[in-house]
């Protein structure tokens, strides 16, 4: 019987594969939640998610998250949970890469849609 080869996922080679900004792809996933990889600049919109929970861990760069209250900065190394229900605005000065957690099917503007939406699931 020959041996399964079990291949880990190298986020550098993955990052490579992402071309469009705030276009969250897909890259694992663990019972209902998704991994994600994004990269980022500038402004996004004001969004919630009215269902679940987002995790925001940066990579690379720095992103500020808005909130109607305030703000959080997270630097590389650092991650923040955005609680359910809680508008929020990403933004990043220079190109960020992240790693997003989620359930899947989540749309990346929440209840919002509009231009910025993109396609859940999207896998790379």
């Amino acid at each position: 019987m020959a041996a399964t080869i079990h291949r880990s996922i190298n986020f550098s080679a993955k990052f490579d594969l992402v071309a469009e900004q705030w276009s969250p792809k897909v890259i694992a996933e663990l019972n209902d939640y998704q991994f994600k990889l994004s990269k980022v600049e500038g402004d996004f919109i004001w969004h919630t998610h009215a269902d679940t929970d987002e995790a925001f861990i940066v990579m690379e760069g720095e992103l500020r998250i808005d909130f109607r209250d305030g703000h959080v900065i997270l630097r590389q190394g650092e991650m923040f949970v955005v609680p359910k229900g809680v508008e929020h605005k990403p933004f990043a000065q220079a190109e960020t890469r992240l790693l997003l957690i989620e359930p899947r099917g989540v749309v990346n503007t929440g209840s919002e849609g509009g231009e910025r939406t993109r396609v859940a699931d999207a896998w790379i």
